[in-house]
């Protein structure tokens, strides 16, 4: 019982190493027959479909290929980064500025309602317009 269990168990391995080598390795590297054929062969035979795959399909003396990903390793090497924070910054800069103007606009009213209060109380006491 405990045979069939490690039997099982290492037909699923080989079988499932074997199609994920064939997946991963670049079409153009398979020997024999196209990425395609291999990855039928695979499902079809699956013991015998992995090992004709490593002795046969498998390009020599290479590893499984690693996937080369093309994305920036830091955010200052990222184009899309760079511009998203001189967009923030430039958002902020102008942020600032309108809030400077804002107060000073409201100061300069506050100002200007404080003296126009003053020469309507002075035109009422005085009688004149």
């Amino acid at each position: 019982m405990l045979l069939r269990v490690a039997l099982a168990v290492a037909v699923l391995v080989i079988f499932v190493y074997g199609l994920v080598d064939v997946i991963r390795t670049d079409g153009r590297l398979t020997r024999g027959i196209s990425k395609p054929a291999w990855i039928v062969v695979m499902i079809v035979l699956p013991v015998l479909g992995a090992i004709l795959w490593l002795l046969i399909g498998r390009p020599r003396g290479s590893a499984p290929q690693q996937q080369n990903y093309r994305h920036p390793t830091a955010p200052d090497d990222d184009p899309d980064f760079l511009r998203n924070l001189e967009v923030r910054r430039r958002n902020e800069a102008e942020a600032a500025r309108l809030k400077k103007l804002k107060d000073e606009l409201d100061a300069k009213a506050k100002d200007d309602g404080g003296k126009d209060k003053h020469e309507t109380d002075e035109r009422d006491t005085d009688g004149r317009k």
